[in-house]
């Protein structure tokens, strides 16, 4: 399966953000695919999450341990399910002038060859809608957040 890289900066504290996508159980409040998520387990700062993705007419349950070292890092693998791997990474930076640089990753395979080849063709605009999902659930949550300075020219 390809992988996708992202690397934005987004006008929130890295807390906030943190916090966001820590919320595994409000997911399917504003995540495309994201039928239904619940944390099943905590562990100090390891969490285990069970969520169910659906598109069209597939649908899927996997489970997931989160680690989550607030407000720098989320680290996600799975623990059942269909993949036959995946590894997906959030980092968040605070800046000294303000905002927050959010590193994205995620890099899947899944054990069926049908799944592999229907969503690799739609790996990439799908993980752009969800990052712009979780951008968008920011402003609803923290409002527009603070004016960044403009980039260098």
């Amino acid at each position: 399966m390809p992988t996708h890289h992202d690397q934005r900066v987004l006008p929130y504290t890295a807390d906030q953000l943190f916090e966001l996508v820590a919320s595994v159980d409000r997911y399917p409040e504003f995540l495309p695919w994201c039928l239904s998520s619940r944390i099943t387990k905590r562990d100090g700062s390891v969490f285990y999450a069970d969520l169910v993705i659906g598109f069209k007419m597939i649908r899927e349950q996997f489970g997931s341990r989160v680690a989550a070292q607030r407000p720098h890092s989320i680290d996600v693998v799975p623990t059942a399910g269909p993949f036959r791997r995946m590894d997906n990474k959030w980092r968040f930076t605070d800046l000294p002038d303000g905002g927050c640089l959010v590193d994205f990753s995620v890099d899947f395979e899944f054990r069926s060859r049908v799944l592999n080849k229907l969503i690799g063709a739609l790996f990439h605009e799908a993980v752009r809608r969800m990052v712009s999902a979780f951008e968008s659930r920011a402003r609803v949550l923290y409002g527009p957040g603070i004016a960044l300075p403009a980039p260098a020219t």
